[in-house]
């Protein structure tokens, strides 16, 4: 029996679980596995719950696929565990076969400008999280009191951070968004938002299909600047022109960002698109909240130097929220590269300060390679670094040998339905960590409680009568759901 455990329960976590089950069982000899996915939330999915806008229902629907992984009787669910809190790196080595670090993302990054700290300016990521439920966030941090926001970056966190504020809140009622939520979009006072990116419209990172849907929302109107839109306006490279030649993602963008040139304003919310300007400084109310910005007009010389002209404006801006970028944060214990924000890896292999593989330890995900690629990229990652460790540690297929086959093609190995009343005991056994967590009073979140929460989601939605789950608002609701009755304090 090859025991594994993966840190993370998001989409690089339960497709590095599902690709362990499968590889493990096309395997020329096949090798018994039994995979405990930890998570220090009591509920499972990671971005895909606590990252997806709450309108985008097909992208959520991953969740429904992510769970058949779940209910394979070789994988078992361990919520509620915090890595190097609960459990350490050598506490996982000592009771697996092999670990593989899964936990993604967690950190925006920094614009490194005066007033960055101001009240009224945050991070996207807390804003994601709060209109997304996560147990992280107080359900009533943001009371969206000001009339002018920008969101500095041009990526889909940032488009789907735009939408949120200029939809009609009365769309979202058939989404997951929690009651508290609901209620301050309901009453928010935002009259226009503007989405601002450091460089050109080729060079934004948002996707077509995203930023189309920018201009199907009911009663809002999109507009761009001509000129910022011109590919060699403020480009005297070429690069942006090349671009658009090249990458027809590139030209789909321009196609419906010239559709909304010079657009006239319409008597509901506005949305303004803008490109090549760059935040100097946010700056102060005589209240001591966010008042305005002052940014700076930027270029690319024809060297392909980006640099700012020295000239500015100030943009009338009660909120700041960034967008430029994710980080992963470093694990207590496991090598980290601080300038790339990865596990320095080869293939998934973790290696150590020699450059040399750590036996027993691997990568997946955004930690693995950076916040790069959708939802689904994550599935083809896991399989790479399900393979090594097969190699390693299974006798799994190596250089020169036949390889398995494509990870759509593998199946699940035929087995029974798992019984998940414990997270600490199954078919093949008490969990390797049963006596650890024990020893230090922690209970895991088995399966069965995970559904708990659902369960509860779905009573609330019918009792609203708002579609088929309302996310319960905030931790204490969360944990009374999993553990009725128990007071937890998490």
């Amino acid at each position: 029996m090859l025991r594994v455990a993966v840190v993370g329960s998001g989409p690089a976590g339960l497709y590095t679980a599902e690709a362990l089950v499968k590889q493990a069982a096309a395997l020329p000899v096949p090798v018994a596995i039994a995979v405990d996915v930890l998570d220090r939330l009591p509920t499972p999915y990671g971005l895909v719950r606590y990252g997806v806008a709450p309108d985008h229902k097909s992208i959520k629907s991953v969740a429904n696929y992510l769970r058949r992984v779940l209910e394979s009787p070789d994988v078992r669910f361990l919520g509620g565990v915090h890595f190097g809190d609960h459990v350490t790196r050598e506490d996982l080595l000592d009771a697996y076969d092999a670990v593989v670090y899964a936990t993604g993302a967690m950190r925006d990054r920094r614009m490194a400008i005066p007033g960055e700290d101001l009240p009224g300016s945050f991070a996207a990521t807390d804003f994601v999280n709060w209109y997304c439920g996560h147990p992280d966030v107080d359900p009533f941090a943001f009371t969206l009191d000001a009339e002018s926001v920008a969101v500095i970056g041009v990526g889909n966190v940032a488009v789907d951070v735009a939408r949120i504020l200029v939809r009609d809140p009365a769309e979202l009622e058939g989404t997951d968004v929690s009651e508290p939520v609901l209620a301050a979009l309901r009453a928010s006072k935002v009259r226009e938002v503007h989405m601002i990116g450091r460089r050109g419209p080729a060079q934004a990172k948002f996707t077509t299909k995203e930023l189309r849907e920018l201009g199907e929302l009911p009663g809002v109107t999109v507009s761009t600047e001509p000129a910022e839109l011109d590919l060699a306006g403020f480009d005297a490279s070429g690069g942006s022109a090349a671009l658009a030649e090249t990458d027809r993602r590139v030209r789909g963008n321009l196609v419906a960002l010239r559709a909304w040139e010079s657009a006239p304003a319409g008597g509901g919310r506005t949305l303004r698109i803008r490109f090549w300007l760059r935040p100097l400084e946010i700056l102060e109310s005589s209240s001591g909240t966010v008042s305005s910005l002052r940014l700076e007009r930027t270029r690319l010389t024809s060297d392909g130097v980006f640099e700012g002209t020295g000239e500015t404006e100030l943009l009338d801006a009660q909120m700041v929220l960034r967008s430029v970028g994710y980080q992963s944060v470093p694990l207590t214990g496991v090598p980290f590269d601080s300038r790339s924000h990865t596990v320095p890896n080869a293939g998934g292999r973790v290696l150590g300060p020699d450059g040399e593989p750590l036996p027993g330890e691997y990568v997946a995900g955004w930690l693995k390679r950076g916040p790069t690629g959708v939802i689904g990229t994550n599935k083809a990652d896991a399989a790479e670094t399900v393979r090594a460790l097969l190699a390693d540690l299974a006798g799994g297929p190596g250089e020169g040998d036949a390889p398995l086959p494509r990870p759509g093609l593998l199946r699940y190995p035929d087995g029974p339905t798992p019984a998940p009343d414990s997270p600490l005991s199954g078919a093949d056994g008490d969990s390797p960590l049963a006596g650890v967590l024990a020893e230090r009073g922690v209970q895991p979140v088995s399966y069965a409680e995970w559904l708990r929460i659902e369960t509860a989601e779905a009573e609330l939605a019918q009792s609203l009568g708002r579609g088929e789950r309302v996310k319960l608002p905030g931790r204490e609701a969360i944990w009374s759901a999993c553990r009725p009755g128990r007071h937890v304090s998490r």
